[in-house]
């Protein structure tokens, strides 16, 4: 007895080629889901609280001299506090390229080492090419204990008084 298959038959079934070649083809969209996903979640900025992209707390307003500048590593800015007691966030990128500016403590400014423009302790340019002071993160103060936003850095021109934040 020959069987005889019509053309729909002989399209429907699935050989061992075909079958490799969807199996694969599933496998590839997997892996091509899970490093999308894996990227998306390493794209995403941390916001829990005492980490760069959420609330830091710096420390006690007493424990930051007045005319000091003290860098804050997991925030990613400077604690400026002025002769007058007002403090400052400063954001360490400068607003030329984006490179770390350090803070030097014998000129007592900010210099960066990739084009060196300079900057105040308030964060006004003194020294081009950078276009602008170095910006802001909005600074409260509860208790006595300082806390910097990190979330939302402040973009400004120049340095002006009203910024200045008093415990």
């Amino acid at each position: 007895m020959v069987l005889i298959m019509s053309e729909n038959e002989k399209k429907k079934k699935i050989n061992r080629n075909n079958f490799l070649k969807i199996a694969w083809g599933a496998v590839a969209g997997l892996v091509a889901l899970e490093i999308g996903g894996v990227t998306l979640a390493y794209m995403q900025p941390r916001l829990g609280d005492g980490e760069f992209g959420g609330m830091i707390e710096a420390g006690e307003v007493d424990t930051f001299p007045p005319g000091s500048v003290t860098q804050i590593t997991e925030g990613r800015f400077y604690l400026s506090r002025l002769k007058d007691g007002g403090f400052l966030a400063l954001y360490q990128r400068c607003t030329h390229l984006g490179c770390s500016v350090p803070w030097d403590q014998v000129q007592e400014k900010f210099i960066c080492p990739c084009h060196n423009s300079q900057f105040t302790t308030v964060g006004d340019v003194i020294n081009p090419p950078a276009p602008r002071a170095l910006d802001l993160f909005p600074i409260l103060i509860e208790d006595g204990i300082i806390k910097i936003d990190t979330s939302n850095p402040i973009s400004r021109q120049n340095y002006d008084i009203t910024q200045i934040v008093y415990a």
